[in-house]
């Protein structure tokens, strides 16, 4: 830990500014004494313990100031900055604006942040996260707009049980929020902060909603749009069985449809199971029959010939992508680093050069003894890749996707890639079945997983691997807390179709695999980091 003082004077006593510099952080914080000697007063002085300047000093000298500030950053590898208070960072962030290293910034007072010092964040220009305790929301959006994310700690007070069981307690969650429940009628509280979110957030996508009631679909959806919200889909986990309600909800999508807000009935498998032959009548199946015969001759020749089809795309893309990788190798014979648009350096030209295939590229998967052996892709959201290729084409094999709640720099503390389960052809996660095999599984080679990115190379460890009725539970990128992660760790683990003996705690980052298995399941593989270079 180092430490720097930088003095201003002010009335009566010398009011003094602290700089400690602690895990690639600049901390800077008041240190109050009183008057120096008059033969100090003003003096400035630079030295191993002590940087003491008075305020003038700094006014007329910034060009001496501003180069030490970023040899002090270049020396201990700063990479934010924190400040006691706004007006020390207002009187200090100019003073960073050509030290692109610098990625966030954090001023610690429960105070709120000034206009000014919102400009002076977006003037850097190389600023990506601003930690603070509260931010007017116009001074929020707009540094959205310039893709400066912001976290906030002011609890924002909302009794409606909306707000509570969404978690919903500052500007910064309802901002950013992209999933939100609803598990009874909106009360008109609930509707009044309903309304009060969509006019905060501009992240939204989902709405589950596990209780039907006309009033309060028809209320989500009018708002919805009255808020000009665009791609949100409303899942409704309920066995809805009335034919006139079903024929409702048919009518509030089309006329819903100009903005793309969607209702999507989610049936549970024991309703499916239950009545899915309750809805076939015995004329219909006699009249299916006839035709049985020539459908089951003409599907099988289809699947056929459209695995085979699948195989032969999917064989060419990786061909050149193996012809890319190795081209990279080749040329690679110094150890230039390269940078991202964002400044981050980047470790793995193998993985750079695909980048002139598909800018999406973020990383590479590979799975020992399955077919799973791809580039991953990350999209503006988790149904771009569904039905596209590498090169971004229309392709039902779709491909290997990470979740795009996910960071590609700093991993979550869960990182989740998807893949279709296309069983027939073995493509993409078409072969990861093989897991469920205890000749498999059993196998300890194989319980190693590589997945590298642009910035790292990194092995994991698997340590639970299951199958499980369509959920979103373990689908979660990121945990409130070490108690919430630890709940999470121990629910995959219990599922898990061996115990794995891998100890798994809230500081280790985790990799999830999941892919369909079956008509409505799903088959999940957890790993933990093991290896990181």
């Amino acid at each position: 830990m180092i430490y720097y003082i930088l003095e201003l004077e002010s009335g009566e006593k010398v009011k003094k500014i602290l700089i400690r510099i602690e895990n690639k952080t600049l901390f800077f914080s008041y240190k109050h004494q009183k008057l120096l000697r008059e033969d100090l007063m003003n003096t400035n002085i630079i030295s191993d313990s002590e940087l003491i300047f008075s305020d003038d000093y700094i006014l007329n000298n910034i060009k001496i100031v501003i180069p030490f500030f970023k040899e002090l950053c270049e020396t201990n590898n700063i990479k934010s900055l924190t400040f006691q208070d706004k007006l020390i960072a207002s009187n200090i962030i100019p003073l960073f604006r050509d030290i692109k290293s610098i990625k966030a910034i954090k001023i610690k007072k429960e105070e709120t942040i000034s206009y000014e010092i919102c400009e002076q964040i977006i003037a850097l220009k190389h600023i990506e996260l601003l930690d603070c305790y509260s931010i007017a929301n116009f001074m929020l959006e707009l540094l959205d707009k310039h893709h400066i994310k912001v976290s906030t700690h002011s609890e924002v007070f909302y009794i409606s049980k909306f707000m509570l069981s969404n978690n919903l307690t500052d500007y910064s969650k309802m901002f950013y929020k992209k999933e939100i429940n609803i598990y009874e009628p909106l009360s008109n509280e609930d509707k009044a902060d309903f309304l009060t979110f969509l006019q905060i957030n501009k992240y939204l996508k989902i709405i589950n909603v596990n209780v039907y009631e006309r009033e309060t679909i028809l209320y989500l959806c009018e708002q919805l749009n009255k808020q000009r919200f665009k791609n949100v889909v409303i899942e409704l986990w309920i066995d809805l069985t009335d034919n006139d309600e079903i024929t409702y909800l048919r009518e509030l999508n089309k006329r819903f449809k100009p903005r793309n807000i969607k209702i999507i009935l989610q049936y549970s498998n024991e309703y499916i199971s239950k009545n899915l032959l309750k809805q076939i009548s015995l004329n219909t199946l006699k009249l299916c029959g006839l035709l049985l015969l020539s459908l089951v001759i003409g599907s099988l020749s289809y699947v056929f010939i459209r695995n085979y089809k699948a195989m032969q795309e999917v064989s060419s893309i990786k061909s050149v992508v193996e012809q890319t990788i190795k081209k990279a190798q080749e040329e690679d014979t110094t150890s230039n680093e390269e940078e991202t648009p964002k400044g981050q350096a980047i470790n793995n030209k193998y993985i750079s050069a695909l980048l002139t295939i598909n800018p999406d590229v973020v990383g590479y998967l590979k799975v020992n003894n399955t077919n799973v052996d791809y580039p991953v892709v990350l999209g503006k959201d988790n149904l771009y890749y569904l039905k596209r290729n590498l090169y971004q084409e229309e392709d039902l094999n779709g491909w290997i996707y990470m979740d795009f709640r996910n960071s590609v720099s700093d991993l979550n503390d869960n990182t989740i890639i998807y893949g279709h389960n296309m069983y027939y052809s073995g493509v993409m996660f078409g072969t990861l079945h093989r897991v469920l095999n205890s000749s498999w599984y059993n196998n300890q080679e194989n319980l190693t997983i590589t997945f590298d990115t642009l910035y790292k190379n990194m092995q994991w460890q698997i340590f639970s691997i299951y199958t499980i009725p369509k959920t979103s539970d373990y689908l979660r990128v990121t945990f409130d807390d070490a108690i919430q992660k630890n709940a999470y760790i121990n629910m995959v683990k219990n599922r898990s179709i061996k115990d794995f003996e891998i100890d798994v705690n809230e500081n280790d980052k985790i990799l999830t695999l999941s892919t369909c298995t079956g008509d409505n399941d799903r088959l999940v593989i957890h790993a933990k980091l093991i290896e990181n270079s």
